[in-house]
């Protein structure tokens, strides 16, 4: 102990000036007779006091957590305050993907460059695609310009302080658990960098990251390398077709991030309930993985479900009264702003006269063979946003004319809030009002089902408060392409400060979106879906018009996976009423829809035979017409299907209607472009080995790290643009269709309210809830997924204990 140094120090003060000690400025008198007795008095004093200070005490505990783990690994985290809950929920998010969290909390500090080198590529698997240069070029900036913490000091648009509390718990539980556990993940078992050193702030940059996923990071690469073109220099006009130019703006069905849910109220239920079956299409590997928790505060909160990873609360899930899913949205984060340039392609006008851009120098830590040095690079910004420069998206940077975007998820933090107050809702127009409050659903619609028996289908997410009116007024000639092709309104930055900034609504929750009363939703007791189409038709008759078409669009064309998905309600409701059974077995139908529209009247044997191909077209004449993994002859049409996709062959006869969207556009052409495209087909299944007799299971297996390598047999296909319901692919391979399945179904829930407290819920993480391949959790839920089974979830305390594994007290 060092106690000698404090005590001399303080007996010296008081012998030099024992009738002058100062209190509030004044001096003390000390009679002379009692000044030896008060210096000794207080020496002793101090002495005590100093001697119970180095004494080792127990350290205050702030935070404790009462986890159970059940089969399958699931946590089901008890606590006494939501801090306590986020404290569990950090541990057993770092327990089951210890890997999988750092690597995004390495994102979030902008450090990939330095642990990781510069030029690897980092895939979100969400949309964002760059080196790991350019996303610490973007995120550091985000540092440099303190962005989360000027939103975590911001009384509207920031956190709540419970928000805040559970975020700090959740570090330190993620921190706990790096502390006393060896790391055994192969993935990052070696990995020095990873210490137990995770910071609230690191958890706020990547939640703040995760809500610009269909906005900022989507434009990674053109943010990162904008730069002005030279004096004089020519800046050819991109050739794009319409088809082209609508893909690179994400207004189409090919991409694999997106989900369906489907609820059924109480009229058209054998329970008199509501039921919810919901399924996003999420990557099976990467950042925006589920884990599946359950949380709980006695008496006060009580919820489970699927989190994404790093998330403190459960996204998609139930409580006691209401279920919910999530659907990726059609609706735009952002507005592109079109600036004119003013003698220099870094000086624009603005209403007030010309401005200069704002030239951010950022400096990066990169790993390089002789060490850390730093590089730097450059990035530009007007008070709109960063500038792009996205050729392939008719967004260039020429001389005369330059593009910045404003995102409106990147003025919030309030997501977090927002999934913790739907998550107490009593019912779905409960849940809707919460989410309106809370003012942070960042990019999906919201499906959802309560024990009253009234479903909802709403898109309230965040959304740009531009009307028609205003896109009409402003946008520029370019900005109208954009709008005519895919819904995006390119804005006039001339006036991107004045006439043509975003509206403001009295009913929103901030300033700059739009607010509920210009958000289409549904509430009844009969049914609603959505399956990533825009919210036009959430049934087979209910039709939502005359909202603004940042939104999506009306009167526009149905995926085949939406009809599908409404095919299965629709077909079931002619039948007799859904029950929980009915509901479920949706799920693991395999149809692939687009199959029996082009069988019709015996056209895609037509077409086959056209080919030439007589094995491979008993085969597809033979096939069931499902993706089970025992089908055979799923692959042939899955390719078609892509390849007719990819080259934009028209396969359809009778084209799209608005009047009859649920079975338009039909009819297979048997013109000799569609006839080409499925030779085509067959010979690049037939060139890669594949033997089109096998099961598609032979084929179409898990490339998830827990199997060994091996795989293990998966359902389902290609999604929206076969029509299948259950969407599993490879991703980012150059063969989606029968390579290993890394995207797709994931978080799979049926949830049936039953009478006044029942809850039957049945789920499935279909990659399994731990990441280490030496779990036995790790794989243990695909296998499920495959056998087309589920998990029975224990919700009650009772069917806890049944199933309970290990109970974890950790206090910190």
């Amino acid at each position: 102990m060092h106690l000698r140094p404090a005590v001399i120090g303080l007996t010296s003060l008081l012998l030099l000036a024992p009738a002058a000690l100062t209190g509030g400025g004044q001096a003390i008198a000390v009679p002379a007779r009692t000044a030896a007795a008060s210096t000794a008095a207080s020496t002793a004093a101090s002495t005590a006091a100093s001697v119970k200070a180095e004494q080792p005490r127990k350290p205050r505990k702030k935070y404790a957590a009462k986890i159970r783990i059940t089969k399958h690994g699931i946590p089901h985290i008890r606590a006494r305050s939501f801090a306590g809950l986020g404290y569990g929920a950090g541990w057993a998010t770092t327990a089951a993907a210890t890997c999988n969290l750092m690597d995004t909390v390495l994102t979030a500090r902008g450090e990939r460059s330095r642990r990781l080198g510069a030029k690897a590529t980092y895939n979100d698997r969400v949309g964002g695609v760059g080196t790991n240069l350019q996303w610490d070029t973007l995120v550091t900036d985000l540092h440099d310009r303190r962005v989360v913490e000027k939103l975590l000091a911001d009384e509207v648009a920031g956190p709540s302080r419970r928000a805040k509390a559970m975020v700090r718990a959740e570090a330190a539980g993620i921190n706990r658990w790096l502390r006393t556990h060896e790391i055994t993940d192969p993935a990052c078992a070696k990995a020095t960098w990873i210490r137990p050193n995770v910071t609230s702030n690191d958890i706020w940059y990547a939640i703040y990251l995760a809500q610009l996923i269909g906005s900022t990071t989507r434009f990674l690469p053109a943010i990162t390398q904008a730069r002005p073109p030279a004096a004089g220099q020519r800046v050819a006009a991109p050739s794009l077709s319409r088809e082209e130019l609508a893909r690179n703006l994400g207004a189409d069905q090919s991409t694999s991030f997106g989900s369906n849910a489907t609820a059924v109220g109480g009229s058209a239920t054998t329970t008199g309930r509501g039921m919810l079956l919901g399924n996003p299409h999420f990557p099976w590997l990467g950042r925006y993985r589920f884990t599946q928790m359950h949380l709980t505060i006695p008496g006060r909160f009580d919820v489970a479900g699927g989190s994404l990873l790093g998330f403190p609360a459960i996204n998609i899930g139930f409580n006691e009264d209401v279920a919910w899913s999530h659907t990726v949205s059609t609706g735009y984060r952002f507005t592109p702003y079109q600036y004119t340039t003013a003698g220099s392609p870094t000086r624009y006008q603005t209403g007030d006269g010309t401005r200069r851009l704002q030239r951010r120098h950022v400096e990066v830590r990169v790993r390089t063979d002789d060490g850390v040095k730093t590089v730097t690079r450059t990035l530009y910004r007007t008070p709109q946003g960063y500038v792009i420069n996205s050729p392939s998206q008719f967004m260039t940077w020429t001389p005369s004319s330059f593009w910045a975007m404003r995102d409106a998820n990147a003025e919030h933090l309030r997501t977090l809030d927002t999934f913790l107050s739907m998550a107490r809702a009593s019912g779905v127009r409960d849940l809707l009002r919460r989410q309106d409050r809370g003012g942070g659903m960042p990019w999906v619609n919201t499906i959802a089902a309560d024990r009253r028996g009234h479903v909802l289908y709403a898109d309230h997410s965040v959304i740009p408060h531009v009307t028609d009116k205003l896109a009409d007024k402003c946008m520029t000639p370019n900005g109208r392409l954009l709008f005519k092709v895919a819904g995006l309104p390119g804005l006039d930055g001339t006036r991107a400060g004045g006439a043509c900034a975003w509206g403001t609504d009295r009913d929103a929750q901030r300033p700059g979106i739009l607010g509920p009363k210009h958000l289409p939703e549904v509430v009844t007791d009969s049914w609603v879906m959505n399956a990533n189409d825009s919210y036009w038709a959430p049934n087979d008759r209910k039709r939502l018009e005359g909202y603004p078409r940042i939104i999506g669009c009306e009167r526009c064309e149905r995926s085949m996976r939406t009809k599908v998905v409404m095919s299965y309600v629709r077909d079931q409701l002619a039948k007799g009423k859904e029950s929980p059974a009915t509901l479920r077995s949706h799920e693991y139908a395999n149809r692939v829809y687009a199959a029996e529209v082009a069988r019709a009247g015996g056209r895609l044997d037509r077409v086959c035979a056209a080919t030439g191909r007589t094995a491979a077209c008993q085969v597809l004449h033979d096939w069931d017409g499902r993706s089970d993994t025992t089908s055979v002859g799923t692959a042939i049409f899955q390719e078609f299907m892509r390849l007719a996709g990819a080259d934009g062959v028209d396969l359809w006869e009778v084209p799209f209607s608005a009047a009859d969207p649920l079975t338009t556009p039909h009819t297979l052409s048997t013109s000799p472009a569609v006839v080409d495209t499925l030779a085509e087909a067959i010979k690049t299944l037939t060139d890669r080995g594949i033997d089109l007799s096998a099961p598609y299971g032979s084929m179409h297996r898990s490339a998830d790290r827990g199997d060994a390598g091996e795989g293990i047999a998966i359902g389902g296909g290609l999604g929206s643009a076969t029509g299948d319901a259950n969407a599993t692919s490879s991703s980012g391979t150059d063969d989606p269709v029968v390579g290993g399945v890394n995207t797709g179904s994931s978080y799979i829930q049926a949830i049936a309210f039953r009478g006044k407290r029942r809850i039957e819920a049945r789920t499935v993480l279909t990659y399994g809830q731990y990441e280490d391949p030496a779990s036995r959790w790790s794989d243990d839920q695909t296998r499920i997924f495959s056998r087309e089974r589920w998990v029975a979830f224990p919700w009650t305390e009772r069917q806890i204990r049944k199933d309970l594994v290990r109970t974890v007290r950790i206090r910190g």
